[in-house]
């Protein structure tokens, strides 16, 4: 017997917070089913052939320099998060944006599991800490949406806790913007045939084996439950300013180049 139902609370508590999750439930189904089912609709067939791709990246990471200076000389702060399935390709783009770049102005912060301290803290508190200050640049390798993924599909987060994120985040973000910063989010898509077949190749390569644990064999098996988590982050924290870009990346050359274009473009309407 619950304490609830000790103190002669407990039904209708009960009640009333299924119907709670449950009202919560059809609204998440709604919002989904209004936005369509985004990964799907995806053409994941788009290439760039070597040449075509040698020219418009050093064409783009020529562009996305002069954006860093100017970003710097009018002090506004730019937040670039990476998403993506596990062997996406997040780490090749984030290396091609910080190639051609000034290392005075800006930053890589990778996130895994929240160390003790972290943990002591809301969640939030560990991403706000890295935050780019004005005139700076801050890549984030996996980001506080890890909330709303991972967390929830893995039973990390209470339910209540990632349900409730989903504002959390929409207001985090908000602050950030009515601070003056342009934030550019991507999630990098690739099919689950593709992320075998660099997952085989991790396997065989000696400078990349490393990259490749027994969690990301398991991810793979709740390929669905990710997707659904996916799409109701893409529904709910997609807004005006701090929109969501879903690259197809089963081309790595097209990704890049993509995922440095959106960047530059951001950062330019941003000045």
């Amino acid at each position: 017997m619950t304490k609830h139902a000790k103190n002669g609370r407990g039904n209708g508590s009960v009640h009333s917070d299924a119907e709670s999750t449950l009202g919560e439930r059809a609204a998440a189904a709604r919002l989904i089913g209004a936005s369509g089912n985004r990964l799907a609709a995806l053409s994941m067939s788009q290439k760039l052939t070597p040449v075509r791709y040698k020219a418009q990246i050093t064409d783009l990471q020529v562009r996305l320099l002069k954006a860093e200076y100017e970003i710097f000389h009018q002090q506004v702060p730019v937040l670039c998060v990476m998403e993506g399935w596990d062997a996406a390709g997040k780490g090749g783009a984030i290396k091609r944006i910080a190639a051609p770049l000034d290392p005075r102005g800006f930053s890589v912060v990778s996130f895994a599991a929240p160390r003790d301290e972290e943990k002591a803290h809301h969640y939030l508190w560990r991403f706000w800490r890295n935050l780019p200050r004005a005139g700076h640049l801050t890549i984030f390798d996996r980001s506080y949406y890890g909330r709303v993924l991972v967390e929830r599909v893995e039973g990390f987060a209470k339910e209540p806790e990632w349900r409730r994120a989903y504002q959390e985040i929409c207001e985090f973000e908000s602050h950030q913007l009515s601070f003056g910063m342009a934030i550019v989010k991507f999630w990098l898509h690739i099919t689950p045939g593709e992320q075998l077949k660099r997952f085989r190749a991790r396997e065989l390569d000696p400078y990349r084996s490393y990259k490749l644990t027994e969690e990301d064999w398991r991810n793979r098996q709740k390929w669905d439950a990710y997707t659904a988590a996916t799409e109701e982050m893409f529904a709910r924290t997609s807004s005006t300013g701090a929109p969501w870009t879903i690259v197809p990346a089963n081309d790595k050359y097209f990704a890049r180049v993509a995922v440095i274009r959106t960047l530059v473009e951001s950062m330019e309407r941003a000045l």
